[in-house]
């Protein structure tokens, strides 16, 4: 197999790209309602991602392959934590404003943190302690006035419950990166994609008996079209990784943000309070500077073990 030239801003390009196209599966998610039960959902945008993403491979040639695997219980592990994390990440998304339901999800790269720390037993120093404990905070900014309205009942509540399901998405999404972080040491990619979405579309069916909805034409478009734009979406993510570093790709996952509050003002009518601004600022910050801590601790293993390296 050839290699693939290195071109950061071919890379900066998909990565922008699977943002705007994310963004575009949530829209379509919340034009959809929020009376739909969150397992119908997550199974829609599990289901029909399938088919993007089995075209990609079949066209490159990988499909075949990447149903091989020597490690289904890993599959499964990682299957279970995501469907959970995508299950209530989902309810979130339907009860809160847009911009709120993504600012919370930028919980997930310090809970990452936390957990490489705990279960993976990697080093993480004062700068990135640091740097979560900020994140935390800027979270909790974002989300205390979402839970005090807990007290006020009715549509409020919902909101309450809201938040906190993505920060429990957040959670359970820290613990299926640790999982995957796990499978990439032995499996392809694309299979770990593949067997995502085929666990998380027959897990999701679990939830038939809890109440599906006989669903109307235009919400039923709404969530086959955020289903595709899903598949889509890790493609192009995917594809970003192969063009340029994580460390140059990754920060601009905050684009969701500003993408986010142009399409919540104009499609939802959603205007970000003051507060939801300044705890996203302090998040965004927290999540670059370990984006570019871990850049540099990336370079100095790099130098160290070239040091290390007996010269031919």
């Amino acid at each position: 197999m050839h290699s693939v030239l290195r071109n950061p801003m071919r890379g900066i390009a998909l990565k922008v790209s699977s943002v705007v196209v994310f963004l575009a599966m949530q829209t379509f998610i919340k034009l959809a309602g929020s009376d739909i039960p969150p397992g119908q959902v997550t199974f829609c945008r599990s289901f029909f991602a399938l088919f993007p993403i089995m075209a990609y491979l079949a066209y490159n040639r990988q499909l075949r392959a990447a149903f091989y695997t020597a490690n289904p219980i890993g599959h499964l592990k990682r299957g279970t934590i995501g469907i959970l994390s995508m299950a209530f990440g989902f309810y979130g998304l339907l009860h809160l404003p847009l911009p709120e339901a993504i600012a919370l999800g930028y919980a997930l790269p310090l809970v990452a943190v936390i957990f490489a720390a705990v279960f993976l037993g990697e080093t993480v120093r004062i700068y990135r302690w640091s740097a979560v404990l900020v994140g935390i905070v800027g979270v909790a900014i974002v989300s205390w006035p979402k839970l005090t309205l807990f007290r006020d009942g009715g549509m409020e509540a919902e909101q309450a419950v809201g938040a906190l399901c993505v920060l429990l998405s957040a959670v359970l999404g820290g613990m299926a990166m640790i999982q995957v972080r796990r499978l990439v040491e032995e499996e392809k990619t694309a299979t770990i994609v593949l067997y995502f979405s085929i666990t998380a579309s027959v897990f999701s069916l679990a939830s038939v008996p809890f109440g599906w909805l006989i669903l109307p034409w235009p919400t039923a478009l709404c969530l086959i079209a955020a289903g595709f734009c899903g598949g889509v979406a890790q493609i192009l993510l995917t594809e970003s990784y192969r063009h340029a570093d994580v460390s140059t790709i990754a920060p601009f996952e905050y684009t969701s943000i500003l993408l986010g509050g142009i399409v919540a003002y104009f499609v939802f009518g959603d205007v970000p309070s003051v507060t939801m601004l300044i705890g996203t600022v302090i998040v965004i910050a927290a999540g670059i500077f370990i984006i570019f801590r871990e850049h540099q601790l990336g370079i100095e293993q790099r130098e160290a073990r070239k040091a290390t390296t007996p010269q031919a």
